[in-house]
């Protein structure tokens, strides 16, 4: 298959990683819809330097994409070329508190282990990451929030790898952060955050963490197959709102629906195939421009190559 003739290609270039390399990766068990193709090949570095030696090898001609704990991954059927990596938990995952406010995060560290240690550690300011089901990584790329704070006031420093494998320090401002959106390189691989917050007594934190949890679980499909909010709130509304009016909420294509609880949620309900849930996603999104002239965009990263007869236009090629 074509994983083993892509690492078998490049066999004597990665003699000298020490991760883990597997061919044909079910994409399915690593992302939260439990959907989608293949990945022609999957790597796991050991650590930095180890992941810094696999791009070195890898030719700059051969597709290396990140992902993290596959949370707001939609992956499509046609499986995904070259390889995907994700980092480990055991090489990227450590955080440790390195001054009266700031703490030191590896990329696949998750969020709500950050939002423990700061609680621990008497820091304010990230209680929000209690209630985000992703990993420091992913937050850094899409500047990641919730309940009125984002990613983007707790950073102060930002290490990456890019796709030679060279090291790089980014400040807040080289991220370039918008609303879910940072412009710093997409090549660029982050390993590492110095993030900080502010002095705040365990109480009043552990209150705040206390009510993101009670939001979530209240008013959030947080038990299904989901990969939480689907679409960027537009200016001056919700998303969800906007979905709603457009007579949405419960929406079912296959296997995919746009969550009664939550119609900005959209969820396997067992079987939903990676076309399923890009065909419904556009499906909303294109009956919210007829209803409202409101044009959605995705929250949820898609990757991948569409399968043959699968193919999904943006709003379905209509009102374009």
């Amino acid at each position: 298959m074509r994983g083993e003739l892509l690492i078998g290609r490049l066999s004597e270039s990665l003699a000298g990683v020490r991760g883990k390399i597997t061919a044909n990766a079910e994409m399915e068990k690593i992302t939260w819809f439990r959907a989608g193709g293949q990945a022609e090949a999957l790597f796991q570095p050991a650590d930095e330097d180890d992941l810094a030696t696999f791009l070195k090898a890898v030719p700059e001609d051969v597709p290396v994409m990140v992902v993290g704990v596959g949370s707001n991954l939609l992956v499509r059927e046609g499986g995904i070329p070259g390889f995907v990596v994700r980092l480990s938990a055991k090489g990227f995952g450590e955080a440790e508190v390195i001054g009266p406010t700031r703490i030191r995060a590896g990329a696949a560290t998750p969020d709500k282990r950050v939002a423990a240690l700061a609680l621990e550690a008497g820091i304010g300011g990230f209680h929000f990451y209690h209630g985000i089901p992703g990993a420091i990584g992913g937050a850094l790329r899409m500047n990641a929030g919730a309940n009125g704070v984002e990613t983007r006031e707790r950073v102060v420093e930002v290490r990456a790898l890019d796709r030679k494998g060279n090291t790089h320090l980014l400040s807040n401002a080289d991220m370039g952060y918008s609303y879910r959106h940072s412009s710093a390189p997409a090549d660029l691989i982050f390993t590492s955050a110095i993030l900080e917050g502010y002095p705040e007594d365990r109480e009043t934190i552990r209150r705040l963490m206390d009510e993101v949890q009670q939001h979530r679980e209240t008013v959030q499909p947080i038990r299904e197959k989901t990969g939480g909010s689907t679409f960027k709130n537009p200016p001056g509304t919700s998303a969800w709102k906007e979905i709603d009016k457009a007579g949405c909420r419960g929406l079912m294509i296959g296997g995919a629906q746009m969550s009664p609880m939550h119609c900005n949620f959209m969820i396997n309900t067992g079987n939903a195939t990676g076309y399923d849930l890009e065909y419904l996603g556009e499906t909303v999104r294109a009956r919210v421009l007829e209803n409202s002239g409101v044009r959605l965009e995705w929250e949820i990263k898609r990757i991948g190559r569409f399968k043959p007869g699968h193919e999904v236009q943006e709003f379905l090629g209509q009102l374009l």
